[in-house]
């Protein structure tokens, strides 16, 4: 303890605050899409937001404490923006047996260690692919709102352009202020609704659909090991952490998911955007003293997580048009490098192009959603390309 009160520094401990704001501000109006695609009531989104709050502050405080590192632990938001397009339908009680599944996928690949093993075997263009594909409804989401809300819309577009120029770590940020100053002006946003009491924890027992546990479960195991581990682990070489073992935190995070899925925490896991704001020298000169922003960012991750009854009514009383902007906006980026880094090796284009297009086409056999087909799809392309390949070099060997 004594340490911890000699490390506390005002820029470590804004640094954390600052990617818990970001992290809300940017990404949780897809969680709500996520639950409400489920049915969730009202009440159950709240749990959701409780859940995630608490799981995300227990892995933040707990696993920063323990390394003296800045770990930040996130929900997925590819993870959501997944659920979002892939829940319709489908009972609230099938998919808290989703969020059991792929709890159970992650304590496993954590404690056995096969986190390596098995990103090695899913090619990285073609997890980006499927990642584009899910994410690009988002993306034209933003244009079908300007039509329904075009001066609200408008607005946070140039807001964003703006802020990309001058402050783009904040983008987000200003976007949703920008949003919700010309909602409050207008009339759009009703303050009156907001709600300030204590957040609740409901409980969903779950049910098991094994279509839809292959279906939605395994591509969300798949794009929140591949899209969000990965960069997350990334984020953390890139900082001078290159001794950090990985297994460690997807054990964690897997527990973390296990106990508070009835509740709503569909995934946790490493961060990459918002870690880097608590990784950076703006967060503390010394490397060795970082890890007080990831303490903060707990700290304040559960008091959200509190506060969940605020934070729901608050983005509920919210018009559409601008949820649905602020979170095209807020995986523009994402949306964009996935296509990038999905055709940039010319060896896995063919089956990148094919797996963005079959997952995008939101196609579903056997009530197995898009995403499963789309890798599948990518997959035997590839497995063909390579075969017809060497077949080809077989004969102009003879």
């Amino acid at each position: 303890m004594k340490s911890l009160f000699r490390d506390l520094s005002f820029s470590a401990i804004s640094a954390g605050f600052i990617a818990v704001l970001v992290g809300f501000a940017s990404a949780v109006a897809i969680v709500f899409q996520a639950a409400q695609a489920a049915g969730a009531t009202h009440d159950m989104i709240v749990s959701w937001v409780w859940a995630l709050g608490i799981g995300m502050g227990v892995g933040c405080l707990g696993l920063s404490w323990y390394y003296r590192r800045p770990i930040i632990i996130v929900w997925s938001t590819p993870g959501a923006a997944l659920l979002a397009t892939s829940l319709a339908g489908v009972s609230i009680e099938d998919a808290i047996g989703i969020f059991l599944f792929v709890a159970l996928l992650t304590l496993i690949t954590g404690i056995s260690g096969w986190f390596d093993n098995l990103t090695k075997r899913i090619p990285m263009p073609l997890a980006n692919a499927m990642l584009a594909g899910i994410l690009l409804q988002f993306g034209l989401s933003i244009f079908s709102s300007f039509t329904l809300e075009p001066m609200l819309v408008g607005l946070m577009l140039l807001s964003y352009f703006i802020a990309k120029r001058v402050a783009p770590r904040f983008s987000i940020l200003l976007v949703l202020v920008t949003g919700v100053l010309y909602a409050l002006y207008t009339g759009m946003f009703d303050m009156s609704a907001i709600d300030v009491s204590a957040a609740r924890p409901a409980w969903v027992s779950p049910t098991f659909d094994v279509s839809l546990l292959i279906g939605v479960g395994l591509p969300l195991f798949i794009v929140t090991m591949t899209s969000q581990n990965l960069p997350g682990m990334a984020v953390l070489k890139a900082s001078g952490y290159t001794e950090q073992p990985i297994s460690p935190i997807i054990t964690t995070s897997g527990a973390l998911n296990l106990v508070l899925a009835p509740f709503g925490g569909f995934s946790f896991n490493l961060a990459a955007i918002t870690a880097a704001i608590c990784t950076s020298e703006e967060a503390h000169i010394d490397p060795a003293k970082r890890y007080i922003a990831g303490i903060s960012a707990g700290v304040f991750n559960i008091v959200a997580g509190l506060g969940a009854t605020v934070v729901v009514s608050l983005f509920a009383a919210f018009p559409g048009a601008l949820i649905s902007t602020l979170a095209g906006l807020a995986l523009l980026g994402t949306i964009g490098a996935s296509i990038v880094s999905s055709v940039y090796d010319p060896k896995y284009r063919d089956a990148a192009v094919l797996t963005f297009l079959v997952t995008a086409s939101g196609v579903a056999f056997f009530d197995i959603s898009s995403a499963f087909w789309g890798l599948v799809m990518g997959m035997l392309t590839l497995l063909f390309s390579v075969k017809a390949k060497s077949d080809t070099q077989a004969k102009q060997q003879k």
